[in-house]
């Protein structure tokens, strides 16, 4: 049995994983969704690796599941604890040192893909292929976004010695498809699983997202994922 750790993204909480937990569930393993503290000012990175490290407690046969900005807090965990696999689902992937404020400069970051004058819509951006009225409770239940999280440069020397796979949503209006898969070659060294769907899969298609997540076990002889060079932000 896998312990299934899922973190969820910027101004969002656990609710993000209600639809995908039951899958992972069905095949016998534990979820454990945390909910970040991402309306305290107070609360860094490390505060958040702690948040999820607390959450897991004793428990085993980790992998690790980030989406968007989680993947400033999956490589923090991946480095404090023994972690089978992380995949990062739609996510940020950041070098060692760099800030999240920093990050869509350092990426060439193009701009979401929202057609015409939608940009400021996060229904259009985010929850454009979610049913409406589960889209309409997720935004409900989202939360403020302190900024002290961007500020801080990731607290890590170099990539944790885990093996990690990307999932990409090929229409994801975020974090553009075309450009999101040179970000993961270039940083991870990979090519990514691509899913159908816009940036929120974990509500547009749980069944099918959890079946990506839970379809990943780590296997002996699986190579680890590492930065290739720079190993960290660019001076």
């Amino acid at each position: 049995m896998a312990t299934y750790v899922l973190i969820h993204g910027a101004g969002d909480s656990a609710f993000y994983w209600h639809l995908v937990a039951p899958e992972l569930e069905a095949g016998g393993n534990e979820v454990v969704a945390v909910d970040l503290p991402c309306e305290d000012e107070s609360a860094g990175l490390s505060e958040y690796a702690d948040a999820v490290v607390e959450a897991i407690g004793d428990r085993t046969g980790l992998i690790v599941v980030a989406h968007s900005l989680g993947g400033f807090t999956a490589p923090l965990v991946c480095d404090r604890l023994p972690v089978e696999l992380m995949v990062l689902v739609a996510a940020m992937v950041p070098l060692p040192g760099e800030k999240g404020d920093d990050w869509t400069a350092n990426t060439g970051y193009p701009g979401s893909a929202v057609p015409g004058d939608e940009g400021d819509d996060d229904v259009a951006v985010f929850y454009h292929d979610v049913p409406p009225a589960l889209a309409a409770e997720a935004l409900a239940r989202g939360r403020a976004q302190a900024e002290a999280p961007g500020r801080e440069p990731l607290p890590l020397d170099s990539w944790p010695e885990v093996p990690t796979r990307f999932l990409l949503c090929r229409e994801d209006r975020m974090f553009p498809a075309a450009w999101m898969r040179g970000v993961v070659r270039e940083r991870l060294g990979i090519a990514p699983d691509e899913l159908d769907g816009g940036h929120c899969p974990a509500l547009s298609r749980p069944a099918r997202a959890g079946r990506a997540a839970g379809g990943l076990p780590g296997r002996a002889g699986d190579p680890v994922k590492r930065y290739g060079p720079p190993q960290g932000p660019p001076t």
